[in-house]
């Protein structure tokens, strides 16, 4: 089943509109410019515009323009078709590690789960073997450090608990 850009497009912006009236419900921290509310109503705007362009079809000239380079260069790739086919569980995986996330990180803690879900979505979209586990632990440590020092956000400490 295909759904028109239009509808595609009106959803998107109605789940913009959604999540920035939401966002915008948040109460204030006090002592603090930037509370709670902030991160919901930027997400809202960016899928309220983005879901208008869908919808008015903006930019569709450049689809167009490179549906014509495929076709004359010999038609589509059907070995990445092939693959895109035996790939298509993969849109399941990030919901999946997120109830992963949910049931084990009050237990084994943020560092770790986080690091397991990096490492999991970088090879299972192909990158390469020897980088993963580094970035795995540098990203789950940034987006702690961030959580925690910037956003003041507690996340559970569980098995490594953070200096700071």
């Amino acid at each position: 089943m295909k759904l028109s850009d239009r509808i595609t497009g009106v959803v998107l912006a109605l789940l913009g509109i959604a999540a920035f009236y939401g966002g915008s419900r948040l109460p204030p921290v006090p002592g603090q410019q930037v509370g709670p509310n902030v991160f919901p109503m930027v997400v809202g705007a960016g899928l309220l515009v983005v879901g208008l362009l869908i919808a008015f079809r903006i930019g569709r000239s450049f689809e167009d323009a490179a549906e014509a380079e495929i076709e004359k260069f010999g038609g589509p790739d059907h070995e990445a078709e092939t693959y895109a086919r035996k790939r298509r569980w993969y849109a399941f995986l990030p919901p999946a590690l997120m109830v992963f996330y949910y049931l084990t990180s009050e237990r084994i803690g943020f560092i770790p789960i986080a690091t397991i879900m990096i490492a999991v979505l970088a090879f299972a979209l192909g990158a390469n073997r020897r980088l993963i586990l580094p970035v795995a632990i540098v990203g789950a440590i940034v987006i702690q450090v961030m959580f925690v020092k910037l956003l003041r956000v507690p996340l559970p400490p569980g098995l490594v608990p953070m200096p700071w």
